[in-house]
Parts: structure tokens; sequence; C-alpha cells
């Protein structure tokens, strides 16, 4: 079968792994100063950066609405046999709940919950493009896709809650406590939502290299695949210090670096990273 492999924007896959797989996208949006931008297209992460840093407030994002996935969704369908969409979470925007009312229009439409963000998200692509290119059917991969969301696992260590204040996100006394006592907090996708785990402290690159540790020491869990290395516009020795110590592990097979879109650096700002990979299939969560 013919089958296309679509994602909303904020899976956060380069743009040369879109190109290589053929991956189409489904910009969400970026809303500053009452006008809505494309995310990737009409604006990117640099953009809102230099915005914030004027003294502007954060940018709010919005989902993509049922029109435009109404227009996407109409074109792939009369070319394809199946087109499978994995969606941004159900639990953080209303994609998933949109792209599924205009999918009952069209039989061979598939939208699936990836139950994550960023990269986390464009593990679950990579997984459907492979599955495509293997001649499964698509129920078949649906169904696999459903599976694989509960063991993805997506974390980010935020060097200032800058954003996250501004954007009220946490509380003015958080942001202060969290910047006399430089902690770094780790945000944590489980089951869909994100929660605070575990706070560290100190420098930036010290804390990064503590939270890789607690990602990944010890576990007989992880998937020798893909990890990604997922950052906003940090240091580039810093990523590279931490891709070294993620190879040092000698478990993943791919450690592949992106840069975040602007639905993580609008909510989390710049100086952010975050290793995402899977775990082996009947392995529970650590």
């Amino acid at each position: 079968m013919n089958i296309k492999i679509t994602a909303d924007s904020t899976c956060d896959l380069s743009e040369q792994l879109v190109a290589q797989q053929e991956i189409g996208i489904v910009p969400l949006y970026v809303v500053k100063e009452g006008k809505s931008y494309q995310d990737g297209l009409e604006i990117k992460p640099q953009d809102i950066f230099d915005y914030v840093a004027q003294g502007n407030e954060p940018c709010k994002t919005a989902a993509v609405s049922i029109t435009d996935y109404a227009d996407y969704f109409s074109g792939l369908s009369a070319q394809y046999d199946a087109v499978i969409h994995i969606s941004l979470s159900a639990e953080f925007s209303s994609c998933y709940q949109n792209a599924c009312l205009v999918a009952q229009q069209f039989p061979n439409v598939f939208v699936v919950d990836s139950r994550n963000l960023s990269t986390g998200s464009g593990l679950m692509v990579l997984e459907a493009a492979r599955l495509a290119k293997m001649g499964l059917a698509p129920q078949e991969i649906v169904s696999r896709l459903e599976e694989l969301a509960g063991r993805v696992e997506a974390s980010f260590l935020i060097d200032s809650l800058l954003y996250l204040h501004k954007g009220g996100r946490c509380s003015s006394l958080a942001a202060l406590g969290a910047n006399l006592l430089h902690l770094k907090p780790c945000i944590e996708v489980k089951d869909g939502k994100m929660q605070v785990g575990k706070k560290y402290r100190g420098p930036f690159e010290k804390c990064l290299l503590a939270y890789v540790k607690d990602r990944l020491d010890g576990r007989d869990d992880l998937a020798a695949g893909r990890i990604f290395v997922t950052h906003t516009r940090c240091n580039p020795r810093t990523v590279e210090l931490v891709k070294k110590t993620v190879k040092e592990y000698g478990v993943f097979q791919q450690i592949t670096e992106t840069e975040a879109g602007c639905t993580i650096s609008s909510h989390c700002g710049p100086n952010t990273l975050g290793i995402l990979f899977i775990r082996k299939q009947g392995r529970k969560e650590a």
C-alpha cells in the first residue's frame, strides 16, 4: 500500500529527516502581538528569543485548526491508499481532537495520539515511516504505534524558569527561588502529561551531565535504536559534551541532534536540552 506518514510540527524532526522519510508536516501556530504565524514556516525559535529579549512576554502557541487539517487531509486522502497522522499529545493541545474530527470524513485517514511532544513524538513518526516501508497495513501500524507510545521516554532540563514564569506556568516565588539556588528543573512527560521531576543545582553543563547519568546509568531496558539530543539554542560545546557522554554508554546505534521548534522554545526558552529515547518492549518506565 502507498501510505503517507504525517505529523504535527511539534515532532521537531530536522528538515533532513523529514525529507529523507518523506514525512508531511502540519504546522501549529505561534501567536505574537495578536498575529498568528505558522510554526517553522513563518516564524523560527530565534525570532521568539529575540522578541522576548527585547522585554516582551513569551509568545503563545495555538493548535492546528479543523480547517487546516481538513485542507491537508483532503489532498492526501485522494493521493494515497492511507494517511497516518501522529499528533502532539492530546493532554497538551486540541490538535489530536481536531485531527480526529476531520479524519472521520475520510475512511483512509488514521490519527495516532503520540502521548508525547517534541522528538518523543518524532521517534514515533520515524517508526511509522519504517513500518510503512515494510508494507504493513495501516491498522497494524496504528496498533504498533499505540503500543510504542507507552515506551517513549522524554524529558528536558531547563536552565532558566524565565519563560515558564512569564508565561504564567510557575509562580514568581518559585522562579525567584530557583534563580537564587541555581536550580535547573527536569520536565518529564509521563502518560501524555508534563510534570516536574528532579531539580538539579549548579551550572547548567554540570547539571546536564548529572541529568544524563540519572536517565541512562545502570539501565537494561533501553532500546538500542535512536536517541535524540534535542535542544533550544544551547552552546554547541555543551551539546557535543552531552552527545559524547551519551555515546560512552554504548547503547544507542544513532545519536541524533535536533533543535526544538517553536512550541518548546515558546514555553521553555533558550538553553533547554533533553534526551529522548525508547524503552524495550515489556519493560515498565523507570
